[in-house]
């Protein structure tokens, strides 16, 4: 997305929220223009969070210390996947050091979320263990997984651990046909051509309810589909596919 096209999205949604999340699918980071977005979204007076998986801090962090962050989603558990193992301490390490370094003035949240993946307990295990080192605690105190928003580490820093879910896949036949979630009911995402969707997790449109650049976002919110996914979230039923194969719940 342009810079130019995010100060139009901006001034539209601007009248319906307070907060932005830069995040659907890609790495926030990457932008090379994320120096001006958070400019822009500082200008609107919005509450900025960033979802990352936090390779880059270190590279942009003279960027970083320009803006003010609400709020960094840390996703631990990318780099079990797209990171050498060798290099698994190092990054943990960084993540750590940054998440100490801006905890004065950003939430920081650290997700793991893979606790349910047996091939991942040698990845898990390092992480708690390179965690209670940083912040002096007893392993002990990750004996139990709480619910909600995670445990505190220290002061704006928590640890949220959770279970990995099944993206959305529309070849999936769904099974999650009662359940309810966030979509619709406190916000929706915003694609890079403007294409307004019901969640971050749908970046491929599949359930594309509008155009932000050609339509009012009051006129997509009332439309028959997107009123049928709220309402039917809000009776804790669901009633797009897509969303029945998708792992993602909330309780």
């Amino acid at each position: 997305m342009s810079p130019e096209d995010f100060e139009v999205i901006v001034d539209k949604i601007r009248p319906y929220t307070d907060y932005i999340y830069l995040h659907v699918l890609g790495e926030p980071m990457l932008h090379p223009k994320i120096d001006e977005i958070l400019g822009i979204a500082a200008a609107a007076k919005l509450h900025v969070n960033i979802t990352t998986n936090g390779s880059l801090l270190e590279n942009k962090k003279a960027i970083i210390q320009k803006h003010t962050i609400r709020q960094f989603n840390i996703s631990l558990h990318d780099a079990e996947e797209n990171i050498d193992k060798d290099d698994w301490g190092t990054y943990i390490d960084n993540v750590l050091n940054f998440a100490v370094s801006n905890a004065y003035k950003s939430y920081i949240s650290l997700r793991l979320w893979n606790i349910s993946n047996k091939a991942s307990a040698p990845f898990i295990a390092l992480c708690l263990e390179r965690i209670a080192y940083k912040f002096e605690l007893s392993m002990d105190v990750f004996a139990n997984t709480p619910k909600g928003n995670g445990m505190r580490l220290t002061d704006n820093i928590f640890l949220h651990r959770a279970p990995r879910f099944e993206w959305p896949d529309a070849s999936r036949p769904g099974v999650q046909t009662q359940k309810t979630c966030y979509a619709l009911r406190d916000h929706i995402a915003i694609l890079a051509d403007g294409k307004v969707i019901p969640c971050c997790l749908d970046a491929d449109a599949k359930l594309l309810l509008g155009d932000i650049h050609k339509q009012d976002l009051s006129t997509i919110l009332e439309t028959e589909k997107a009123q049928r996914i709220k309402n039917g979230f809000l009776q804790r039923k669901v009633v797009e596919p897509l969303c029945a194969s998708c792992g993602f719940m909330i309780d």
